[in-house]
């Protein structure tokens, strides 16, 4: 190699290390003025966690690099949804070789399923799966048919516990949530443990078949064993053909609406939402996961719209990623689970209720942990809205 070859391949090198690491992204946003779809190039800088954004179609610039800490590179994989500033966008591929060699390896998605004598534990279960590094994508709160339950145990029908099975699946709500992670099929089913484990399997004394189940089948959870039942039984609960899947598990009586903020399911809070809601002894009879488009935020929050000075900042926090919207049920459920949520501000919150959900896990007006139904009357009204309308 020549002198000059060398000086050239080192400079090449320095400017190259002299460059932000970046990563890139095909996304695709739903435009619905005009009933197409748009895609961009993402480009993500995890120096200083900034994007830019580029028009594919039109070859220009969209979004200059600007710094986004709400988004985070574990965020980004082919598949997920994410929000940039109220506009949700579907990564549909990687942007370049580097990025898909980097990034795509080993991601995979898997089917918890929390049967219905593990539902009491669902805190504690949420907690499990995010501690473990696996983001839950999709959740819902479900109850199964006959037709249903059969379709997902049909390679248990020639086994004499067969119709148990059924009954049990049958016997309550269960919680299906889509988990995606690295090897998430295996770590997931590791989690879960052998629904009969023996003494002798002293890996599984801290699985959730051995701290949450019961004797026999009634084992609190379940995960499927390879990716080709776990692609087979994501589409039994959350068809990707259009379908509705199994039904929620929504009452619509005595019932007052909580959602479970984008801010406080980004930082892995919502295990401990749920937690504290069941040991006060309410009920949540109806649970999923949303990502809220604009309009639909603004629709949900006109009540607020030119009474309240913070609405255009709720809006953007609501529609800033996915949310857990829940019905909970008890007696008067709209005054008494209004007060334990407390003041809608969490620094007034810990000074006059410190035990309340915002008080513990607020941080400020916009982002104080959790919305509740402020008017006894639109209880159901707001209920209604996430498990009738937003469901459909």
């Amino acid at each position: 190699m020549t002198p000059k070859a060398v000086i050239c391949e080192q400079w090449a090198l320095s400017l190259c290390q002299s460059q932000d690491e970046r990563y890139a992204f095909i996304a695709e946003w739903y435009d619905p003025n005009a009933s197409l779809f748009r895609r961009y190039e993402l480009l993500y800088y995890p120096k200083d966690s900034s994007i830019e954004m580029y028009d594919v179609k039109n070859r220009r610039t969209f979004l200059r690099r600007t710094k986004y800490e709400s988004l985070h590179l574990e965020d980004l994989y082919v598949g997920s949804k994410v929000t940039v500033f109220s506009r949700h966008l579907t990564i549909v591929d990687y942007g370049n070789l580097y990025t898909s060699r980097k990034l795509g390896s080993r991601k995979e998605r898997t089917l918890a399923l929390i049967k219905p004598d593990g539902m009491r534990k669902m805190g504690q279960l949420f907690d499990i799966i995010i501690n473990a590094g696996l983001t839950i994508t999709k959740a819902k709160m479900m109850l199964l048919s006959r037709k249903e339950a059969a379709d997902f145990y049909a390679d248990y029908r020639a086994k004499p516990f067969y119709h148990e099975l059924l009954q049990l699946i049958m016997s309550g709500p269960i919680l299906a949530m889509e988990l995606l992670g690295d090897d998430a099929v295996t770590k997931w089913r590791a989690i879960v443990g052998p629904a009969n484990p023996t003494t002798t399997e002293s890996d599984t004394l801290d699985s959730i078949s051995e701290s949450f189940g019961h004797c026999g089948l009634r084992d609190a959870a379940y995960g499927p064993d390879s990716v080709a039942s776990a692609a087979k039984e994501l589409e039994l609960f959350f068809p990707s053909s259009g379908g509705r899947g199994p039904v929620s598990s929504a009452k619509f009586t005595n019932c007052t609406c909580c959602i479970i903020k984008p801010h406080a399911v980004n930082e892995g809070l919502s295990g401990k939402i749920i937690k504290a809601i069941l040991k006060e002894g309410f009920e949540i009879s109806a649970l999923q996961m949303f990502n809220m488009e604009r309009p639909n935020v603004e629709e949900f929050y006109e009540i607020y719209k030119g009474v309240v000075p913070e609405y255009l900042e709720m809006v953007s926090e609501l529609c800033s990623g996915p949310c857990i919207a829940m019905e909970i049920r008890q007696f008067d459920p709209s005054k008494v689970f209004r007060d334990f949520c407390g003041p809608s501000d969490p620094v007034l919150a810990r000074h006059l209720r410190p035990g309340t959900l915002r008080a513990v896990f607020g941080k400020d007006k916009i982002q104080n942990a959790v919305h509740c139904t402020d008017l006894p009357e639109d209880g159901l009204l707001e209920v209604q809205y996430f498990f009738k309308i937003l469901d459909n």
